[in-house]
């Protein structure tokens, strides 16, 4: 069977492999705080952030033609296919260990540095799109601050509007909001986090001269769709507990404000075809949340770990990505 055609196959595997624990490893993210609030039993809320997750998916295609052609060129791309399989190693292997420790690290963080890093290793600097890289940089960057800046403005003003309220009533009819905004936020969460791998196996068809655009085959969207619903039945429940309770103390008013943001900040980057951390919009919306409600009730050990992983996500899964792109150049 030619060589080729193997690593295209592989590729796929990993790629859908890397969609199935990105869908378990962010579940958390998009349920934590319904979780938390007791608005939803925890199988309740997987069954739903897995429904949403495939419907969002199936949605939109923009961010997929990003990651195929931002970072690098993949018509270009010397040794494509194995710079792309030693990307998804790279991811894969960086997420499963801040899984393992309970840590809320960013995918997209991994899989971009991965890409980058691999790239850097068969072609040297000059075969990275800076002018898309940067673009992507840049989303990952600000979006959690601005996630934070929301949630903060956000709990703010639902704080004005229910300042004379009762307190009991309007947390259990918040609890009940919080069913809609966990499942708006699960479908943004699919609309932007699985195409990432449907972007990485659109790249290999390219590299591997299967396909000759950037367009998204409906097969790839399909079964990346599946493959995310399925990762999100599993359920990441270590980072739920950090999200939901090491962050702050959530009620289900702050739940609706930290949801409502998070789902805004997301679903805009997917509008514009950018790819973000869902990990870190969604905890930074967490924590502006809490700051607007109160500063000392927020737990800024927790947030300063979160902040660590997230400036060093990239730099360790591009040099991974470096290493495993030697280490398969070796034998492949």
């Amino acid at each position: 069977m030619d060589s080729l055609f193997v690593l295209t196959i592989l590729i796929v595997i990993f790629a859908l492999a890397f969609d199935f624990i990105n869908g378990f490893h962010d579940t958390a993210n998009a349920i934590a705080t319904s979780v938390s609030t007791k608005a939803l039993k925890p199988r309740h809320a997987i069954i739903l952030a897995a429904v949403m997750n495939f419907i969002g998916a199936m949605t939109f295609t923009g961010v997929a033609k990003t990651i195929t052609k931002d970072i690098a060129d993949p018509f270009k791309l010397d040794n494509g296919l194995v710079v792309i399989l030693a990307a998804l190693i790279a991811g894969i292997a960086w997420n499963l260990i801040t899984w393992y420790y309970g840590i809320p690290s960013s995918s997209s963080h991994a899989i971009i540095g991965a890409i980058a890093g691999a790239v850097i290793a068969s072609s040297g600097f000059g075969a990275i799109n800076y002018n898309g890289f940067i673009k992507i940089i840049e989303a990952l960057l600000i979006s959690p601050i601005l996630a934070f800046v929301v949630g903060f403005i956000m709990y703010t003003i639902i704080k004005l509007i229910f300042k004379d309220s009762n307190l009991s009533k309007t947390n259990k009819q918040f609890r009940r909001v919080q069913i809609l905004t966990a499942a708006v936020q699960s479908y943004t969460h699919g609309t932007n986090d699985a195409q990432k791998a449907m972007g990485i196996i659109t790249m290999a068809l390219i590299a591997a001269n299967l396909q000759e655009t950037d367009e998204v085959q409906f097969w790839v969207q399909l079964a990346c769709a599946i493959a995310m619903g399925l990762g999100t039945s599993i359920g990441g429940w270590k980072i739920i507990k950090t999200v939901g309770g090491k962050i702050m103390k959530i009620r289900p008013v702050n739940g609706v404000a930290a949801d409502l943001t998070g789902a805004a900040i997301i679903f805009g980057a997917t509008y514009i075809h950018l790819p973000v951390s869902t990990t870190h919009v969604i905890s930074s919306s967490i924590l502006g949340v809490g700051s607007a409600h109160r500063v000392k009730g927020v737990k800024w050990g927790t947030a300063q770990r979160m902040i660590i992983t997230w400036i060093i996500t990239l730099p360790i899964s591009a040099a991974l990505g470096a290493i495993m792109y030697f280490i398969l150049d070796l034998f492949l």
